[in-house]
């Protein structure tokens, strides 16, 4: 039995020493229960002598396919993405698939180049971060490989995509304000049109109709895209004549740069945000923060983009939706401490 040449052995060469096909090789390596003890046997027993390396069982399934798949994440700076990123490459990894990165910088203009020459490059599926609604030029990228969509989900296309639990966190975070007491809390989020942004919001302002809170809105600040951004509307808040007691922020950037803020004005308000961030346990402020897994993120649309090019030729089955849930954690001290 001899391999090709410049490489270990391949899922044909075991399913050719075991007299399967390679599909029936990688159904026995992913423990299918439907595969006979006899059949199992043969196939171990091929990949034993082969040495072949079960962690490329994906790649060498696809019959001349690339080995590759393309990742578009919109802010590679923020460590939410590089944790995403991080998810994505440890599946990927696991299964023989090589990733290639681009970052959008948030530039919905920006996006449709990068998909376009992602697929040029032949990767066999693509995961994406739309950095805007119009998702015209993902639904063009469909037509030629599998695509799935990571903490943003899809605008008139039917297709994969894995979310946070974007409302469930601000309401809950936002409660934890209220329930302390605060009526004035002020909203410093990111661009309305993002999914996000407009969850986020739609979380805090659940919370206030609980509580039987009416929203100040000339406390609420969107379009927020950076600290810096965030740094100047909250400088802006805090200097005002009623100013919030409380701030709510829509991610960890946001977050920052408010804080960055209470500092250089030598004050400090209860603040709650999406997303935990380094050193954030540690500066001694009284945070709120919604804490969830980003790299589980990267992780679930990497096995649903996996699953997609494993059944790529049978029966197309119907789009699926993950959340990945989110848990609230306090910093600093606690209210009346």
């Amino acid at each position: 039995m001899t391999v090709r040449r410049g490489g270990g052995p391949t899922m044909q060469d075991v399913g050719k020493l075991a007299q399967v096909s390679a599909m029936t090789v990688s159904r026995v390596l992913k423990n299918d229960p439907g595969v006979s003890e006899a059949t199992r046997a043969r196939v171990f027993a091929a990949v034993d002598r082969l040495g072949y390396r079960r962690n490329e069982t994906a790649r060498s399934l696809r019959l001349g396919g690339s080995g590759m798949i393309g990742l578009v994440v919109t802010n590679l700076a923020n460590p939410f993405y590089s944790r995403l990123a991080l998810g994505v490459q440890d599946v990927a990894t696991e299964y023989g698939f090589r990733v290639v990165l681009s970052n959008s910088a948030e530039q919905a203009d920006r996006e449709p180049g990068l998909v376009d020459g992602l697929v040029d490059h032949q990767v066999e599926g693509l995961i994406v971060v739309p950095a805007g609604s119009r998702q015209q030029h993902l639904a063009e990228a469909m037509r030629r490989v599998p695509v799935v969509l990571a903490a943003r989900p899809p605008a008139g296309l039917d297709t994969d995509c894995v979310l946070v639990e974007d409302f469930h966190g601000a309401r809950e975070a936002t409660a934890c304000l209220l329930a302390e007491g605060h009526t004035r809390i002020a909203f410093l989020g990111n661009p309305p049109a993002l999914y996000t942004g407009a969850e986020r919001l739609r979380g805090f302002w659940a919370a206030h109709e609980e509580a039987g809170v009416e929203p100040d809105h000339a406390l609420i600040r969107q379009g927020l895209v950076d600290a810096a951004t965030a740094e100047l509307a909250t400088a802006d808040l805090l200097a005002g004549p009623a100013g919030p007691t409380a701030l709510f922020c829509t991610n960890n950037r946001i977050s920052q740069g408010a804080i960055r803020a209470m500092y250089k004005a030598g004050t400090s308000v209860p603040l709650a945000g999406f997303d935990d961030f380094d050193l954030s346990d540690v500066l001694g402020l009284p945070l709120t923060l919604v804490s969830y897994d980003a790299d589980e993120i990267g992780r679930q649309a990497a096995r649903l983009l996996i699953d997609r090019l494993d059944q790529r030729d049978a029966e197309p089955r119907a789009s699926r939706r993950v959340t990945v849930p989110t848990r609230v954690v306090r910093h600093g001290p606690l209210p009346g401490a």
